[in-house]
C-alpha cells in the first residue's frame, strides 16, 4: 500500500519568520512559549501545542494554514495540524 503525500503540502511556500525572537502573539501578551512553529504558508511564528496558549494551532485553524515546521536547530520535521499528523 503506497502512502499518499500530504495534499496541504501544496501550500507550502518560501517563508521568513515574521518574528523571529518569538511567537507573535505571546510577543504582544508578555506570554512564555516552549517552543516555536513556522507558518509554511505565511511565515507566522506561533509557540506549540506544549505552551500554555497554543498559538500555532490557533492560527492554522484561523488562517487554515495547516503546515508548520519547528523553529529548533536541527529539527528538520513538518505537522500538517489538519490531519494531526506528519507531513
Amino acid at each position: 500500500m503506497a502512502i499518499e503525500p500530504d495534499p496541504h503540502l501544496s501550500m507550502v511556500r518560501p517563508v521568513s519568520p515574521r518574528s523571529p525572537e518569538g511567537c507573535e502573539e505571546c510577543l504582544r501578551l508578555g506570554s512564555p512559549w516552549v517552543h516555536l512553529r513556522l507558518c509554511l504558508t505565511c511565515g507566522h511564528v506561533g509557540c506549540c501545542d506544549s505552551s500554555p496558549l497554543k498559538h500555532a494551532r490557533a492560527h492554522a485553524y484561523a488562517e487554515e494554514h495547516p503546515i508548520v515546521e519547528p523553529m529548533e536547530p536541527g529539527e528538520t520535521w513538518r505537522w500538517c495540524y489538519a490531519h494531526e499528523a506528519m507531513a
